[in-house]
């Protein structure tokens, strides 16, 4: 008789705690890790043994931050954050998803989605196989979904209130105490259930696609109250907010912001969580939040700035639907053709002067940003998150003698048409990294923001895990880089730890046996690409990862070499996971 299902020895081994490596080898049984420990402390035999050659061993990343609630029922992988390690993936973030709907809410909830987290309409319409009305009946249909990781959820405020408010809810007109009571009482019903939590979005920046804010983005006190205390009568769950000011549109209200949520985890006794980003229009404002988060504890609060591991901006090239040429006439006329044909045609120069002698058509919106040479950067080959402002498209046409939209231009037809231009929106005000790396070293705050699975026409964030590797661990060149140990505890016991989720993150006897093995030397990202492969013909970014030799769920291989095995052992979460005795 085997003793392990799973044995891997000679690994560099980096446990998740925040412990220097060591070279060691875990067993895995029945899901869980059996045993882990120096080079030969393992001994028995296993239905699979790997020689890891030296290569890297980690936990499964617990990625936070998604959106991949209406993705989990038609894509067991999770693409592309399968491709990036991770193994566990929270959704019903930023107040939004599909739990509760009355079936006539349907659409209305996902225009909602498609116009706060860009993912394509038509792609959710078919994609999703409405199979419940209530959140518990959301639950029981994600169980019977097959998942390749493990999935947890949260109750989306949004939705709550058009399923009690309806229409008042939807216009965010003020919950009356009845409305607040109902609200409170489905909240109570989906956690108990096995949600993780609640959230909810006050920015101005989170819109339906008819442009009105999302449902709960003025809400007062008393609702929050009022649905958060549930959370405290339950004694589980976290408060996640998407909130006021997080996108730079008001830079009074973040601290405002902070103030109720340190009252309400003082008063609640749960955590709650934030998006924190610096924005421009007040750069050193996140340094405030990080102080005020520090004095929060100290009234008992648990206040968590939610932060990003790199500048969150915007992508943009031929590939995308959105560019600086898509607005023109002469490229409009060209825009139906077959892409490599389109690229042909660009290269014309009659087309070329053409498309630069012309007016946009209709109303500015992203031609404007992508105007801002300043502040628009080739990602380049080998990619870079971290340009300085001599990289920019301004900077260098101007050591050229050209006109930076001519040279912009021409370098969107490199690489074959296919090269790609970074607009660092937020989190690069002093255009370098060190901020972030000051926020990921600040005890409050956790590693998150991935938005995996949404904004699908202009971001692709999912690949977060992979840049902290390849760029903090063993790439940076304009500041300090961080090691391996930190950067893999950050994505896992960290992340794991907020979340109630004290099963996983650790590799540790009695855990799960979620595990990444990585060759360091080589792991990298690859240049993100448009895929058409959502329901419906949806196009979004995709984004692949090299470097990632397997990737284990409850000790069964879902990656392999950077493709997915076709194994589906994940499961949904339901409540916060206790650590094994």
């Amino acid at each position: 008789m085997l003793d392990f299902d799973l044995i891997i020895r000679n690994a560099m081994i980096v446990d998740g705690s925040g412990a220097p490596p060591f070279e060691g080898e875990l067993a895995a049984k029945d899901g869980r890790i059996a045993a882990v420990g120096p080079r030969g402390s393992v001994t028995g035999t296993a239905a699979r043994e790997i020689d890891a050659e030296g290569r890297t061993l980690t936990p499964g990343f617990v990625d936070v931050h998604t959106h991949y609630d209406a993705q989990i029922t038609w894509d067991p992988n999770l693409l592309p954050s399968g491709y990036h390690g991770v193994t566990t993936a929270v959704v019903g973030n930023c107040g939004v998803g599909f739990a509760p709907a009355h079936p006539d809410k349907h659409d209305w909830l996902i225009q909602l989605m498609e116009g706060v987290e860009d993912i394509p309409g038509a792609a959710l319409s078919e994609g999703i196989e409405w199979e419940w009305e209530t959140f518990p009946e959301y639950l029981d249909a994600l169980e019977r979904t097959p998942m390749a990781m493990d999935v947890a959820t949260q109750v989306p405020h949004s939705a709550v209130r058009a399923y009690v408010m309806g229409e008042r809810g939807a216009k965010n007109e003020p919950a009356t105490p009845e409305d607040i009571t109902a609200m409170a009482r489905i909240v109570k019903e989906g956690v108990a259930a096995g949600a993780l939590g609640f959230s909810t979005s006050r920015t101005i920046a989170h819109r339906a696609l008819d442009g009105e804010p999302v449902p709960g983005t003025f809400a007062a006190e008393d609702e929050l109250f009022g649905i958060g205390k549930v959370l405290g009568e339950l004694g589980t769950g976290i408060f996640e907010v998407a909130g006021a000011g997080a996108a730079g549109e008001d830079i009074a209200a973040p601290k405002k912001e902070v103030d109720w949520m340190r009252r309400l985890s003082a008063h609640i006794q749960r955590p709650v969580t934030f998006a924190m980003l610096q924005v421009d229009s007040a750069p050193n404002l996140w340094r405030e939040l990080l102080d005020l988060s520090v004095e929060a504890a100290g009234e008992g609060a648990e206040i968590y700035p939610q932060v990003a591991g790199r500048p969150f901006g915007m992508l943009m090239g031929l590939q995308t639907e959105r560019h600086a040429l898509a607005a023109k006439p002469s490229y409009m006329a060209i825009a139906h053709l077959p892409f490599e044909e389109r690229v042909a045609k660009l290269r014309d120069p009659e087309v070329k002067a053409k498309i630069l002698g012309e007016d946009i058509v209709g109303e500015p919106g992203f031609h404007m940003i992508w105007e801002q040479y300043a502040s628009l950067f080739p990602l380049g080959n080998p990619l870079d998150y971290e340009p300085s402002p001599d990289q920019s498209i301004e900077a260098r046409a101007k050591r050229e003698g050209r006109d930076p939209a001519e040279l912009l231009y021409d370098l969107m037809l490199e690489d074959d048409g296919r090269a790609i231009f970074l607009v660092p929106i937020l989190n690069y005000s002093d255009r370098n990294c060190d901020h972030i790396y000051e926020m990921m070293h600040h005890p409050r705050a956790v590693l998150g923001l991935g938005d995996g699975g949404a904004h699908c026409a202009l971001i692709c964030d999912a690949s977060i895990p992979t840049f902290m590797l390849s760029h903090w661990v063993r790439d940076r060149t304009r500041g300090e880089r961080v090691p391996v140990e930190f950067a893999i505890r950050r994505m896992t016991r960290d992340t794991a730890e907020l979340y109630g989720l004290q099963d996983r993150g650790l590799l540790a006897p009695g855990m799960k046996a979620d595990l990444n093995l990585i060759d360091l030397d080589v792991v990298d990202l690859e240049l993100p690409e448009a895929v058409a492969d959502l329901p419906a013909g949806g196009r979004r970014l995709m984004q692949r990862a090299r470097g990632y030799v397997a990737t284990f769920v409850s000790g069964v291989e879902v990656m392999r070499d950077g493709e997915p095995t076709g194994a589906t052992p994940g499961q949904l979460i339901r409540g916060a996971q206790g650590a094994p005795a």
